[in-house]
């Protein structure tokens, strides 16, 4: 107890989410698109900032018409994912109803983009589905302040990584950029779990493997409604990464909110 009765709190514990929060995973998807759709331009002379737009929403729609959106909504995987994911890992009965459907999802994707668009070509759709998952696995890129302040936490509070999607893709995502495993105590995966975040069970699995209560915890995460939210309902100090000057509204307030990963620091040092 401190002066007056006040119980002191110290972070004994960090959680970090993985999509851009550590991996700038939007930077990769949107070159990847960019570069697949330059490719469709130069072939047929369409507008390759609308085929984006076309297959992005197409892609949307035929992933959420397949019975098995309920389950990668819970899982949290999202449609562009699917553009790229193999799903050959989980031990759900739906992991291979997804692995089945990827190969027919991505070519269906860009065959409909390219056909909103006014280009009825299959064998094109085929190809540009295959480069775009191949230029999504060329990107792996992390925010250049991430291996920065989980080697400044390393060694001072347990690190555990929380993040929602397929096992066997956050795993390559993971493999991407070998040296970021290594930083964490724990490593989460929703798809391995069986729920995703913000599911309240998968943040106290979170704690129970760390071996911390939720005022001893953060939870820094850029998803106000899987992250923020989850961390909120189990009493976990919730830490909102805005890089981006995201406007909010008051439905989901974080406890903390950052724009830079350096700031976790004075947070630590306020709750200590």
């Amino acid at each position: 107890m401190g002066e007056g009765g006040v119980v002191e709190v110290t972070i004994k514990a960090v959680c970090f989410d993985l999509d851009d929060t550590l991996l700038w995973d939007d930077r990769s998807v949107k070159e990847a698109f960019e570069e697949t759709c330059r490719k469709a331009e130069a072939v047929t002379g369409c507008n390759s900032i609308e085929l984006e737009a076309a297959v992005r929403r197409e892609a949307r729609e035929l992933y959420e018409s397949y019975e098995t959106f309920s389950f990668t909504k819970m899982i949290g995987i999202n449609p562009f994912e699917g553009l790229w994911a193999n799903f050959s890992a989980g031990e759900q009965p739906e992991f291979r109803q997804l692995e089945e459907l990827a190969p027919i999802y991505r070519k269906e994707s860009w065959r409909r983009g390219l056909l909103a668009l006014g280009i009825a070509n299959d064998e094109l759709a085929a190809e540009l589905a295959e480069g775009f998952a191949a230029e999504r696995r060329e990107r792996a890129y992390v925010y250049e302040e991430t291996f920065q302040i989980l080697q400044e936490l390393k060694g001072k509070v347990k690190l555990l990584l929380l993040t929602n999607g397929c096992p066997a893709l956050q795993q390559e995502k993971l493999d991407g950029v070998p040296e970021l495993s290594g930083y964490f105590d724990k490593v989460i995966i929703s798809g391995s779990f069986g729920k995703g975040k913000p599911d309240s069970t998968i943040f106290k699995h979170a704690l129970e493997q760390l071996g911390t209560e939720p005022e001893e915890t953060l939870m820094v995460g850029d998803k106000l409604t899987t992250d923020i939210r989850g961390a909120l309902s189990v009493g976990i100090n919730a830490v909102w990464i805005n890089r981006d000057e995201k406007t909010r509204n008051d439905e989901i307030v974080p406890d903390y909110e950052i724009s830079h990963l350096s700031q976790l620091h004075q947070i630590i040092a306020e709750l200590a």
